[in-house]
């Protein structure tokens, strides 16, 4: 324990008395707790969690400083409350949600979300080539089939308390999510009946959908992640649970333990006085010398080490941004394009690596199982320049002054591992496109599947911008002179 032997002591000894039976709940990370050191004078609080004289032990310290410590008796304000409610169960107030037939959005660096409540979740992608129609490459996430919002739990949580049956309702596991170090309530919604998913034998991709109460909100799409290969989960922001007093948001109170000295020991162990004193000596000096070695923006460095940064969460879904490793520009060209240096992306289940001229790699890394690797293509010169002979290697944009420079190179990679969809080898195109950003040396990556086990891998940086005007018939790159 970091915490000084007395507090550690304590905690333990207040845990112990939860487990004897008394007031106190066996502790847990949802209920903080802060130890104070009043000194002669304590005064109680009058309001919030309660105490009583006789709800303390007396603990002592290797220094033989003996405290009594006073406890709080844990209770929820809410309990009464809630045991009495006898309104509308959450489907019923998420039903004018599901009958107004609203959606909500969620717009990121690729990929568009749109919740349709009580109906589906669709992500998709739209692009105007220049001239051309609008492309919408979209993927449903889940569908709602044969389900009424209302769903049979609160049907019976109704009934319950109708019929008077408090108890049963009271049973009721409700279920929570950890949002931002808060455990939050959540009402979910199953959807299913999404696009087939071809890595798991062309089942259909489904979603669970989390509502949580939130007295400010819009219904807004709060976060949308991949918790498995084709499974998602949707959290959804709504003020309209909040009339729900089981899943109201409320803030964990901090428990205060009011610890005063017995005769004979100092107001606060000697030892803790000791700590809080090297703590606070240590406290401006570190923070003087973090400000002096802070680089500036100008000389911002990035680990070599690709660590993606979360800006979609979707396999085959999927956009994932990755800082790449600061080396020159020329350097750094020269051994992208030999394939010494790979390209890493995608954040969720999926990541994947892209080494031009050698191969487009899938793979997915578990701490019990190890990793799992895909090939998707693998690199032939011979059958890319047979492939652009039908396909366009080349995108071109026309500037302003009317000259024309390449926007996108396409490049074909086969002789991927076999897909037990088709009994065919995997293949990809990797598209790769300029893209401007702040950071010189960022690299994005997504991977679409538009046919069974044939991808699309769009991979958009900067140093790409860099090279593109090099590339021949064939769309093939080379160091700019």
């Amino acid at each position: 324990c970091p915490a000084p032997a007395l507090l550690c002591g304590l905690l333990a000894a207040v845990a112990a008395v939860a487990e004897g039976g008394r007031a106190l709940p066996q502790l847990s990370d949802d209920i903080p707790f802060r130890v104070n050191w009043p000194g002669t004078e304590l005064s109680l609080p009058t309001t919030g969690v309660l105490y009583k004289e006789d709800n303390y032990i007396i603990m002592t310290t290797v220094d033989k400083e003996k405290y009594k410590c006073l406890l709080p008796l844990i209770a929820s304000g809410n309990e009464e409350e809630e045991k009495d409610y006898k309104g509308p169960t959450p489907g019923e107030l998420l039903e004018p949600l599901f009958k107004q037939s609203s959606c909500s959005y969620r717009i990121e660096s690729y990929w568009t979300y749109e919740v349709c409540h009580g109906k589906h979740i669709r992500q998709y992608h739209e692009e105007k080539e220049t001239g051309q129609k609008i492309n919408i490459q979209e993927y449903y996430l889940g569908n709602m089939i044969m389900k009424n919002p209302l769903s049979e739990p609160d049907q019976e949580e109704k009934e319950n308390s109708k019929d008077g049956a408090k108890e049963a309702s009271e049973k009721t596991s409700i279920p929570t999510k950890n949002i931002e170090g808060q455990m939050t309530p959540y009402y979910p919604v199953e959807l299913g009946n999404g696009t087939p998913c071809s890595l798991r034998q062309n089942l259909p991709r489904s979603s669970t959908v989390m509502y949580i109460c939130h007295p400010e909100a819009k219904h807004e799409i709060l976060s949308v992640a991949e918790v498995t290969t084709c499974e998602y989960e949707v959290v959804i922001l709504t003020p309209l649970l909040c009339n729900h007093p089981k899943y109201r948001f409320r803030a964990s109170p901090v428990n205060d333990i009011f610890c005063q000295s017995l005769p004979g020991s100092p107001l606060k162990p000697h030892n803790l006085e000791q700590l809080e004193k090297q703590q606070e000596m240590l406290k401006m000096p570190f923070r003087r010398v973090k400000e002096e070695e802070m680089p500036s923006t100008k000389e911002e460095k990035f680990s070599s080490i690709h660590k993606p940064v979360a800006v979609g969460s979707h396999q085959l879904l999927t956009v994932g941004t990755t800082h790449i490793s600061k080396l020159t520009d020329e350097q750094l060209i020269k051994e992208f394009l030999s394939g010494s240096y790979c390209f890493h992306g995608g954040v969720g289940w999926w990541k994947y690596e892209f080494c031009y001229g050698k191969y487009v790699h899938q793979y997915h890394e578990d701490k019990e199982s190890g990793k799992t690797s895909v090939v998707v293509g693998t690199w032939s010169k011979e059958e890319h320049i047979e492939w652009s002979r039908k396909n366009a290697a080349r995108t071109f944009y026309l500037r302003e002054d009317g000259t024309q420079t390449v926007r996108m190179v396409s490049h074909f990679y086969g002789n991927g591992d076999v897909c037990d969809l088709t009994d065919k080898p995997r293949q990809v195109t990797v598209k790769l496109k300029c893209k401007e950003s702040d950071s010189p040396h960022a690299v994005t990556i997504y991977m679409l599947e538009p046919h069974s086990c044939q991808y699309i891998l769009g991979v958009e940086s900067p140093v790409i911008c860099k090279i593109l005007d090099t590339a021949d018939e064939y769309g093939l790159l080379s160091v700019p002179s």
